[in-house]
């Protein structure tokens, strides 16, 4: 099993990034897919959720209206629009699986760094 996260980089407040998450080792389509974030000092949170076919999709209040989770199956890829950034959202993203395909398994993450 193995995660993939890029897109990340330093963005100015009201910015966008678009990150990917390349997933393999498992069936990608199997499995609901979610973008998590840690934030220094903080414990990681769910940031977005998203069901097998694409057409469920759940967020944390402080990213609704905001972020865009979304998959694309045939490519094992998982992506989050992120639009109006701010400070707040500043942490390593990371994508995993429910159940976790991987167990205790992550990926290195992507740098998200809104700043001016």
């Amino acid at each position: 099993v193995q995660f993939v996260e890029s897109g990340g980089g330093l963005v100015q407040p009201g910015g966008s990034l678009r990150l990917s998450c390349v997933a393999s080792g498992f069936t990608f389509s199997d499995y609901v897919m979610i973008w998590y974030r840690q934030a220094p000092g903080n414990e990681r949170e769910l940031v977005a959720l998203i069901g097998v076919t694409g057409r469920t999709t759940d967020y944390a209040d402080s990213v609704k209206g905001r972020f865009t989770i979304s998959r694309d199956n045939a490519k094992n890829t998982l992506y989050l629009q992120m639009n109006s950034l701010k400070p707040e959202d500043t942490a390593v993203y990371y994508c995993n699986g429910r159940p976790k395909p991987g167990g205790n398994l992550w990926g290195q993450g992507t740098q998200v760094t809104v700043s001016l």
